[in-house]
């Protein structure tokens, strides 16, 4: 008896435990977190409270950091650079992109994934909707530039056709130059949202569904009373994703508008207004900035998961 408890006391502790494999495996990421991440985050919360920027006259120099308080926030909502105008800008660039890039994906996600339908072909069609997404946004970008400029391919085409008779430069319109920078951000993530939403709804039994569908349910009642319902964790995960995203727009508009947010600085996004602090080294107005837009952000965020994340 005593040797059987001397074995099972030596098997005991010779026993490996694997819990601390687990946190020395994450380690790595919380070391990079805190160095490249959180510690910069803090950083630029300081200096959003410091006058700290580069001398014009002299390069080499800066001035301060030092300590005005909120004075960089006051600046921001005066009259010649306001940021709710930027604020403004973004969030419409946003919603024009994003709505029909979540209807057309969410209808794309439940024909693909519908098994009633069947369809042939499915995996070259989800290939080629997620195609844009590997594409580099500034090509993109050049592209649709070069496309709608005056001496462009679709200038060439509305004259040949005779829809127009003089040439149309669209990127002197607001909304034409809005609408252009939608179009390219609906083309490059719709694919996105559409593979998500897929494997969200694949996630759902289908015994649920084929059981309604018995029970009389047309394709419409089956889609808005049980696929939307359980899909909605996905779908709303999706929704804040993009819309956070959206927010962080700079590449596309600055390419569309060579950094301007022309016409009239009505593309200008908090981003690109952002970017043009940091090119001049204003260090005291760029944390400010960036205070803002992530107050706005989970502002947002919020809004929007409250608002869709009622019981049914």
């Amino acid at each position: 008896m005593e040797n059987q408890i001397e074995t099972i006391a030596v098997k005991k502790h010779k026993s490996v435990s694997y819990a601390k494999w687990g946190y020395i495996f994450i380690i790595p990421f919380f070391v990079a977190y805190l160095a490249f991440t959180f510690i910069p985050q803090i950083r630029t919360v300081w200096y959003s409270l410091f006058e700290y920027y580069q001398d014009p006259e002299d390069f080499l120099s800066y001035v301060g950091p030092t300590f005005n308080n909120f004075q960089n926030f006051v600046s921001l909502f005066g009259e010649t650079n306001n940021i709710l105008r930027y604020c403004l800008n973004t969030i419409i660039l946003w919603v024009i992109g994003a709505v029909p890039q979540f209807v057309i994906a969410l209808l794309l996600a439940v024909i693909f994934t519908s098994t009633r339908l069947n369809l042939k072909g499915q995996q070259f069609f989800k290939t080629v909707f997620y195609l844009p997404n590997v594409i580099m946004a500034s090509a993109f970008a050049l592209l649709f530039y070069q496309l709608f400029g005056e001496m462009g391919a679709i200038n060439n085409l509305f004259i040949k056709l005779g829809w127009v008779s003089t040439r149309i430069n669209f990127f002197q319109s607001v909304w034409w130059t809005r609408i252009i920078i939608a179009l390219i951000n609906f083309l490059m993530w719709f694919g996105n949202t559409m593979i998500l939403l897929m494997a969200g709804i694949q996630g759902i039994d289908e015994s649920v569904m084929e059981s309604a569908r018995i029970d009389g349910a047309g394709a419409w009642r089956v889609f808005k009373d049980i696929t939307m319902p359980l899909l909605k964790p996905i779908f709303v995960y999706v929704l804040i994703t993009s819309m956070i995203g959206g927010l962080q727009m700079f590449d596309i508009p600055q390419i569309i508008t060579n950094g301007f947010g022309s016409p009239n600085f009505k593309t200008m996004t908090m981003i690109m207004f952002l970017n043009q602090r940091v090119s001049v080294n204003n260090f005291g107005s760029a944390g400010a900035i960036s205070v803002i837009l992530f107050l706005v952000t989970f502002a947002l965020s919020m809004a929007v998961y409250k608002t869709t994340d009622k019981e049914d």
